[in-house]
């Protein structure tokens, strides 16, 4: 519901679970509590799909295949912004942490030839959030492994090493 309307109100939120705004209040102080929630679970289910990528010591097939799927689960899940709550240290010091650790796979990847090395910095990086957004939203009903089959050919047909 927050992610078509971020804006949504706390009863709306409740109506849409079935249940009292004041069962909502009783567990969330707050909208901005509730929202805390929602991130917290979003951040730390990418951190655990990093994780099990193995970004650092699988091969890098394996793991760009495993990370895509893992976060395209995590999109659907969990389909809110984190834009909001960047303003928090915390969560833009955990974010920041994610997308670091994905920077030195798609470099270790570009180091190893499976991405082209004549692109401009970063630009794996940019680009594949953004393929994985696009699946995640349009094709819904989509698998998992099946969307990451479609991102990760896409990436590295574009990118990859002819």
């Amino acid at each position: 519901m927050l992610a078509a309307d971020p804006g949504a109100s706390i009863a709306n939120i409740a109506a849409e679970a079935g249940v009292d705004r004041r069962t909502v209040y009783r567990r969330f102080a707050s909208r901005e509590d509730l929202l805390a929630a929602i991130y917290e679970c979003r951040l730390a289910a990418v951190e655990r799909a990093i994780d099990d990528a193995r970004l650092r010591e699988a091969p890098v097939a394996v793991a760009l295949h495993r990370y895509v799927e893992n976060i395209i689960a995590v999109n659907r899940a969990w389909p809110v912004d984190l834009a909001r709550m960047l303003a928090d240290d915390d969560v833009r010091a955990r974010r920041d942490a994610s997308v670091r650790e994905v920077d030195v796979f798609l470099e270790r990847a570009t180091a190893e030839g499976v991405l082209r090395s004549d692109l401009p910095q970063g630009w794996a990086g940019a680009l594949l959030p953004q393929l994985m957004h696009l699946v995640s939203r349009q094709s819904p009903e989509t698998t998992p492994a099946r969307a990451a089959d479609l991102v990760v050919e896409t990436l590295l047909r574009g990118l990859g090493v002819s």
